[in-house]
């Protein structure tokens, strides 16, 4: 099996595994209140992650003398805006990860997932805006197919509920998620970096908890999912993640992430029994379309975006 191909089948892994996340939060979430359910999701995801970093620091300290030194601090560090740069993508996080959370009590999971996916149209709508460059073709035309496939979602769906917008919510916060990791990635090790920002998501949750109510003990039946969003889906999916894009490239990867929405609708039907009629599969297949098509570069280049480092 060629290293292509392999990081391939390792994308499609991470993204099914980010399907899935949308029917067991919105399970979870009749068992624990938004901030409690984020809160333990990203301390499990952190615990987990720790022993990775041990064993890398192990691995350099067993560099020969004589090999480079590595471009970025390797651990962690009060030098270089380490914690700075993580808890202002923290900040992103748990913005988009909150409106997901807080959307998926009143919106059903499928429809959430493919408002959720807007965020990969955004991305370069965004740049274009700041940077005051014109509207590339393909993104032009991404736009309206959008609109249209979340028009015929929420037809679908009934009476615009107030999940839906804060679905939207989270696809503006996620997108600013990518473009802030797009400045500052290469500024840090990709592993110390991932945990800095699962660090700081787990300290705001726990203030945000505080705030809105206390913190409690999650009953026994939450232990299995919290433990499946936070080993899986938060800490197996990044270092998946890490992995699977040293051989594919970002373009690439974008066009494997616009099958997010189909496998978040797959597992929504397989684990709690949402259905989508034709009007809702016609409207996913546009918003599929449009994420795809805005990935398309258009007459002037444009600096690719890095992928969201978990779901």
């Amino acid at each position: 099996m060629s290293p292509r191909l392999r990081g391939a089948l390792l994308l499609i892994l991470v993204t099914a595994v980010w399907g899935s996340t949308f029917a067991v939060v919105k399970t979870l979430g009749e068992l624990l209140p938004p901030a409690q359910l984020i809160a333990w999701r990203f301390l499990i995801g952190f615990v987990a992650l720790l022993p990775a970093l041990l064993i890398r620091g192990w691995g350099l300290r067993r560099r020969r003398a004589d090999q480079p030194a590595p471009a970025v601090p390797p651990h962690f560090s009060w030098k270089g805006g380490l914690w700075r740069d993580g808890l202002l993508l923290g900040v992103w996080l748990i913005a988009g990860y909150g409106t997901q959370t807080v959307a998926l009590q009143t919106t059903t999971a499928n429809r959430a997932a493919f408002f959720t996916a807007l965020s990969v149209v955004l991305v370069p709508l965004w740049l274009v805006i700041a940077q005051r460059r014109r509207v590339p073709l393909p993104l032009l035309a991404a736009l309206p197919l959008a609109v249209l496939g979340l028009g015929l979602l929420s037809w679908e769906g009934g009476a615009w509920v107030i999940g839906d917008a804060w679905a939207l919510a989270c696809a503006v916060t996620y997108a600013g998620f990518i473009i802030t990791l797009e400045r500052l990635s290469n500024q840090h090790a990709a592993l110390p970096f991932t945990l800095a920002q699962l660090a700081a998501v787990t300290l705001l949750a726990w203030l945000w908890a505080g705030l809105s109510g206390g913190i409690t003990w999650p009953p026994p039946a939450a232990w299995g999912p919290l433990l499946y969003l936070g080993v899986a889906a938060t800490a197996l999916t990044t270092l998946l993640q890490t992995v699977g894009q040293r051989t594919v490239s970002a373009a690439e990867a974008s066009l494997i992430y616009a099958l997010e929405p189909v496998t978040a609708t797959l597992f929504s039907f397989l684990l709690i029994g949402e259905r989508v009629g034709l009007r809702g599969a016609l409207g996913g297949l546009l918003v599929v379309g449009s994420t795809v098509l805005s990935q398309r570069r258009g007459g002037e280049a444009r600096p690719e975006t890095p992928t969201p480092l978990a779901e």
